[in-house]
């Protein structure tokens, strides 16, 4: 350890120290030890005035006081790289936390980095990016190299539903099977239960996927500072194996707002005036560098499928609605279809996707999704009427149109294959040519003599046809 840079702690709220430094300064995300117990660490955060600067405890702060001496390590916080973190569960430091053996690494990079990447390595090439799930790649296509949000309030299903998504693109048979060894995983479980960390590995972990997957958890029982920090430590990794291992990194995040709400916790505890809405000043900054850091290049490509926990299902809270500039594909879920038991229960007129162009989708792709669009708002107009006088006052033109969304709605259900084990159905793959041909048959009223039940989580037509 270097002895350069040494301080004393002045005051210790929560997991922020101020601590008062001499003639050397540390950097802004140095890493700091206490000097009577090296195993206890700081992250320099944030100047709080002329020699003083707010830092992040690592560890528990009960044990601090004041006067405490500090000595600095020249270094931030280094996290191992490398196909060793694969098909393994580590936490911020990069320590194994799912009871395997130490994780051994020749190679270490900072957790937290600046995006540096030059222009013209930036890939600007767009591709659609298919899921299988009906829902999402007619009504809000996703693009690789993209960067998508899943929006919703507490248990509509945003956690399964990411589940899904990984299970379809790298966990489906045929994948396996043709060993598509240029994609690594990474999942950042950020400011969530342990119940369901431990859930999504044990899915893993039954299927080959797993070895491909790296997953680094900040749980929502640690302190703010390790939920902050843990987003730092699974971009790292992507950065690695995107720009040293040039593979294509699958990066998904459950979920965004946590890591806002850990970063409105630390900024209490520094004494910073909030702005809008309560949340902390540099809340745009922090998401920010956050997207900037997970772009593709022509080496490689960096998908991202973010889960957000949308507070009291406001849409307009500000924490949520700073996500929103980054991202190409928004899917929305809806506590109200979830409680229709329509599942995934996403919000078809409220989910968008800058991808539903002629140039990428196809003209006819294009066609049924401004069709079906057309026709489940005019149903939703009609809602007000059936709810009061019935469905049979409406008028014949009504009525086709009224039962027509109905079945666009109950074909967009589907099965999953990770919930299979929780229900007796097995869950269905639904190539998107096929979705969109099964949904202009339903618009052009082709299927207008089938009753509407018999659409819920069906695959294909085919099947009821």
């Amino acid at each position: 350890m270097k002895e350069e840079v040494q301080g004393e702690i002045k005051s210790v709220k929560g997991q922020v120290v101020e601590i008062v430094f001499g003639k050397q300064k540390p950097m802004i995300s140095e890493l700091l030890y206490l000097k009577n117990n090296p195993e206890i660490k700081f992250v320099v955060y944030a100047s709080s005035g002329d020699n003083s600067f707010y830092c992040l405890s690592l560890f528990d702060s009960s044990i601090l006081k004041r006067g405490d001496k500090v000595i600095g390590s020249g270094s931030p916080i280094n996290f191992p790289v490398g196909d060793s973190l694969l098909g393994r569960v580590v936490d911020v430091f990069g320590h194994a936390a799912d009871g395997g053996a130490t994780i051994k690494s020749d190679k270490y990079m900072p957790i937290i980095r600046y995006s540096q990447a030059a222009t013209n390595a930036i890939s600007i090439e767009q591709k659609i990016l298919e899921t299988g799930i009906k829902v999402i790649d007619v009504f809000s296509p996703m693009s690789e190299g993209g960067k998508a949000g899943l929006f919703g309030g507490a248990g509509v299903g945003k956690t399964i539903l990411l589940t899904e998504i990984l299970h379809n693109i790298i966990g489906r048979d045929d994948v396996i099977k043709n060993k598509k060894s240029n994609t690594n995983s990474i999942f950042a479980g950020i400011g969530e239960r342990s119940r369901e960390g431990l859930e999504l590995f044990e899915t893993l972990k039954k299927t080959d996927i797993i070895s491909n997957i790296a997953l680094i958890y900040g749980q929502m029982a640690e302190n703010p500072v390790i939920r902050f920090l843990s987003v730092n430590s699974a971009l790292t990794l992507t950065e690695y194996f995107r720009d040293s291992s040039k593979k294509n990194v699958l990066f998904f995040m459950d979920n965004v707002f946590r890591y806002a709400q850990a970063g409105n916790e630390l900024s209490v505890l520094t004494g910073m005036l909030p702005s809008e809405d309560g949340y902390q000043a540099t809340l745009e900054s922090e998401m920010a560098k956050f997207h900037e850091r997970l772009y593709s290049t022509k080496d490689a490509k960096v998908s991202t499928i973010e889960a957000i926990y949308v507070p009291a299902d406001d849409i307009l809270d500000r924490g949520v609605q700073s996500i929103f500039p980054y991202l190409e594909s928004v899917i929305v879920l809806s506590r109200n279809l979830y409680q229709e038991g329509l599942l995934p229960a996403v919000d078809i007129i409220n989910s968008t996707s800058v991808n539903l162009t002629l140039e990428l989708v196809g003209k006819n792709h294009f066609d049924a999704v401004i069709k079906a669009k057309a026709i489940l708002k005019q149903a939703e107009s009609l809602e007000r009427i059936v709810s009061l006088v019935g469905e049979s006052e409406l008028s014949f033109d009504d009525q086709v149109i009224y039962k027509r969304a109905k079945k666009i709605k109950n074909y967009m259900t589907q099965s999953f294959f990770v919930a299979s084990s929780q229900k007796e159905k097995k869950g269905s793959y639904v190539a998107v040519k096929d979705a969109v041909s099964d949904l202009s048959q339903i618009i052009e009223g082709k299927v207008d003599n089938i009753p509407e039940d018999k659409f819920r989580f069906i695959g294909t037509l085919s099947e009821i046809l």
